[in-house]
């Protein structure tokens, strides 16, 4: 590919000519966000800042907000009629994603319950 066939303003799927761009102000928030979750994650594991049985769910908790930031600052992920597909196409992408995974889960558990013990 030749220089001269670059594309110069390289826009997402369903955003149109007239839409404006993400700015820097809004990947720097991004990204600041997104460490600040990361932070958050390993001081709410390495203190008593949560009751103990509570650490799991705040780290999950922490885990779908830097999922969020993610699809919002640097996927450009939003909810107006324009994005539709975006959203189709993640909820796919979810749904294969936990079909792989309960999947393997069920074989793993199944493998489990029909193994004989080999106690000598």
């Amino acid at each position: 590919m030749d220089g001269d066939n670059r594309v110069v303003d390289d826009r997402t799927p369903g955003v149109e000519e007239y839409e404006p761009t993400a700015s820097y102000l809004s990947y720097t928030a991004g990204l600041g966000l997104a460490i600040l979750t990361t932070i958050v994650s390993f001081v709410v594991s390495q203190t008593n800042l949560l009751w103990p049985p509570g650490i799991p769910v705040g780290l999950v908790v922490l885990a779908f907000a830097k999922i969020g930031v993610h699809l919002v600052f640097f996927l450009h992920l939003g909810s107006g009629p324009d994005h539709t597909n975006n959203i189709v196409a993640l909820a796919f992408g979810v749904l294969i994603v936990f079909l792989v995974i309960a999947g393997s889960i069920w074989i793993i558990a199944n493998l489990n319950a029909n193994m004989i013990d080999m106690i000598h």
